[in-house]
């Protein structure tokens, strides 16, 4: 295993167990190693810790309203990393991306009109869809030139189909989209006259360093008023638990339903999570570079350690920290339970939609990586040599 250049931000490993970390909790008392949700075990950047204690220290918690400067680091993030011009009063606040999925889905939507997703997928997108009753239609997910990517010509509607879910960069599998590839998923939503919710939860984590983020709706104008944009810090900078989250809807009919569905039902943002999100996005940029330096090291010696073992494959990861891990080959009824067996918790493949696969989340110390790919490489051994 080769040896990788020591980082004092990312290498340390910071106890979690005792943190009410459901990531840590979930092997609480098992020497499991947890590589599964998505969220990283890296301390946020020490200007949102700073901004917090100043919040903190002002000891009043009463209702909030997003800051204006907030909302114009987004407007100005939009322009300057994606070169998408932005309005202000697009922008809607959520505590939390996942509900922004299930507003769209109860909000374009009714009883009889279907949502198509691509599939395997990130479970929310499943979820969101069977929680409201809605029909559902798929589009199988395919390697294509060692690309994940939905297969838009396989995709079967369902009748009377009026949304379709859109995980740009897809999770899982990290493809990036092209600018082809979009424009190509453009004219499959206007063939079919879709609206299209676009989660962009990860689109500040691009791994590959020849590929660039191209927000859905800022391919044209008809892409932009018939979309939804679904965007976080809480990926990037490690604040999840916090809850900020944020739907930006061009078209102001599409907005004015989102947000009647949306009205008494989903809480505003709390104050702490406006103070990190700012902070987030206006002192952040150096941390999430060296974050990005970080993971690219983490991503190259987990893909070659995993395709150097007998029976799995792991294609290039082009954004996330989430590697989409092909354990098909392997001779075990469920490669999940196998590994966790071995130590190593990761997401089971069948919560997406695959359960020949594992999903492994490699935002950690690589200490901890190193470790984990040990226990994967332990057991693999030992299979191996039952086999013979």
């Amino acid at each position: 295993m080769p040896k990788l250049p020591s980082h004092s931000l990312f290498d340390p490993i910071i106890e979690r167990r005792h943190s009410n970390s459901i990531k840590w909790s979930k092997y609480a008392d098992q020497d499991i190693l947890p590589m599964w949700i998505a969220d990283s075990d890296f301390a946020v950047p020490t200007a949102i810790t700073d901004a917090l204690h100043q919040r903190v220290d002002h000891a009043i918690f009463g209702y909030s309203h997003a800051p204006e400067r907030l909302t114009q680091l987004i407007v100005d993030r939009m322009a300057t990393r994606f070169n998408w011009q932005i309005e202000p009063e697009w922008i809607v606040y959520l505590p939390g991306l996942v509900c922004g999925i299930n507003l769209c889905v109860r909000a374009f939507t009714d009883d009889q009109q279907g949502v198509v997703t691509p599939k395997p997928i990130y479970p929310p997108f499943m979820s969101s869809i069977k929680l409201a009753k809605r029909p559902l239609s798929t589009i199988p997910v395919t390697l294509q030139d060692q690309r994940w990517l939905p297969n838009l010509q396989h995709a079967e509607l369902a009748t009377n189909t009026k949304l379709m879910l859109l995980c740009n960069p897809l999770n899982p599998g990290g493809t990036v989209y092209s600018r082809q590839e979009l424009t190509q998923t453009l004219a499959f939503a206007q063939q079919h006259d879709l609206l299209v919710c676009s989660d962009e939860i990860h689109s500040d984590l691009i791994l590959d360093e020849h590929a660039s983020h191209i927000p859905f709706a800022s391919l044209n104008e008809q892409a932009a008023q018939r979309s939804v944009t679904l965007i976080a810090p809480s990926k990037t900078f490690n604040i999840a638990g916090l809850g900020a989250s944020m739907a930006i809807i061009p078209n102001p009919e599409l907005r004015r339903r989102f947000n009647k569905t949306k009205l008494g039902i989903v809480p505003d943002v709390n104050a702490l999570a406006y103070t990190a999100a700012q902070a987030a996005y206006e002192h952040g940029e150096d941390w999430l570079n060296q974050q990005i330096g970080y993971l690219r090291e983490n991503r190259a010696l987990l893909t070659a350690e995993i395709n150097a073992m007998p029976f799995l494959k792991l294609h290039p990861i082009e954004a996330t920290y989430l590697a989409w891990i092909d354990a098909s080959a392997l001779p075990v009824p469920n490669p999940h339970t196998f590994f966790e067996r071995a130590g190593v918790g990761m997401s089971p493949g069948a919560d997406f939609g695959n359960k020949q696969f594992v999903r492994l989340n490699f935002a950690c110390s690589r200490a901890l990586l190193v470790e984990a790919l040990n226990r994967m490489k332990t057991a693999i051994t030992q299979l191996s040599a039952q086999q013979e």
